[in-house]
């Protein structure tokens, strides 16, 4: 069991991690406290009371306060990312002791163990603000929302950002193909197929293709196109522990692993060609998709039938407007050619200026600028 008191973990400077401080002189308590560190990879340090060194308290990422040391920290400093463990759920006392210690979180082993695991390894990681998730939808087949997912990642990671791209469709042909990297060492999908509960944000990154200075996670040429929804779910909330950005570029059908990953966008981008079958088309994807995606933006790709422009588009998908989509004639030509210049990959031009206007734009939006 785990209870809030109040609200919010605490942020490390500068996003370093740290491992944990305990305070408890029981011994049971301290085995399991130390068992639970040891499976999120972090090295506690120890004590039977408020540590002497001033920083010692104030500066933990975390601190994990035995129920039979809550009367020895009273009347100490109050700080954030403080959570009180006992192992007496009956126990009507021990929330009143959470709130003389400042406690956020009452945790009762052994039912709170996988939640004080993932605790533990967030502060390990350095976790601090999440990655900005960007998902990208054709509102048809071909409406170059791979393209535009490419573009975007390679414009985030040429700016400096740490950038995941992920390829949430099997039936695509890969990313990495599209990138130039298919070639290239590192895991793809089926490999994380087996994953549940949590994935290492650190681990999983260093496992994947690196190509144009971003990670790529894609499909293999195997039989696999289908990874369980609770590893997809696993896989993107470690991506996004990392933070910066994640591009995500997304089927246009909704099963069961694609609904874990709409559910951890920040932003969709829906891209229609500007015609009225795309628009009909582009409609039923937004229907189903809006459920999930609670920011879903109209990125409207020409050339544009008479009598539409993007805001006409926009209007009639009573969708935001992202904006248009340039169309770069023989991108996919020079891509090949040029033994895998990605999308954006030159950084000049009206699509690499797109996804560079979009980032600023959506950053400034996100406070993360």
């Amino acid at each position: 069991m785990a209870g809030t008191v109040t609200h919010g973990p605490p942020t490390t400077a500068g996003g370093r991690g740290g491992g944990p401080l305990i305070v408890t002189e029981d011994t049971e308590l301290l085995d399991d406290l130390l068992r639970l560190c040891a499976a999120a990879g972090a090295t506690p340090e120890v004590h039977h009371s408020v540590p002497r060194r001033r920083d010692g308290w104030e500066a933990a990422p975390l601190v994990l306060v035995g129920d039979d040391a809550a009367r020895r920290v009273r009347g100490v400093a109050r700080r954030r990312g403080v959570v009180l463990v006992g192992r007496d759920p009956d126990d009507p006392g021990v929330w009143r002791r959470a709130v003389e210690i400042g406690a956020d979180h009452v945790l009762v082993l052994p039912d709170g163990e996988q939640w004080l695991v993932d605790r533990i390894a967030d502060v390990a990681e350095g976790v601090g603000r999440p990655a900005l998730t960007v998902g990208v939808i054709g509102g048809r087949g071909g409406a170059g929302a791979s393209t535009l997912a490419c573009a975007l990642a390679v414009t985030a990671a040429r700016e400096g950002l740490r950038t995941l791209l992920v390829d949430a469709d099997p039936l695509g042909g890969g990313l990495d193909v599209l990138l130039g990297g298919e070639a290239a060492g590192g895991l793809r999908w089926p490999a994380f197929a087996a994953s549940h509960g949590r994935v290492g944000g650190g681990a999983l990154e260093e496992s994947l293709p690196e190509l144009h200075s971003l990670r790529v996670l894609s499909w293999d040429r195997g039989d696999c196109v289908a990874v369980p929804p609770q590893a997809v779910r696993a896989v993107l909330a470690a991506a996004r522990r990392r933070g910066g950005t994640v591009v995500v570029d997304l089927p246009r059908r909704v099963d069961d692993g694609v609904a874990e990953v709409l559910a951890q966008l920040d932003l969709g981008l829906l891209v229609v060609p500007a015609e009225l079958r795309a628009i009909a088309a582009a409609g039923r994807v937004a229907s189903a998709v809006g459920m999930v995606v609670r920011d879903l933006r109209v990125a409207v790709r020409g050339p544009y039938a008479p009598g539409l422009d993007d805001r006409e588009v926009a209007r009639l998908l009573a969708l935001p407007l992202a904006g248009e989509v340039p169309v770069e004639s023989g991108l996919l030509r020079a891509t090949a050619a040029t033994g895998g210049q990605p999308p954006g990959g030159t950084g000049r031009g009206p699509l690499a200026r797109f996804c560079r206007e979009f980032w600023e734009r959506v950053r400034v939006e996100a406070g993360a600028v």
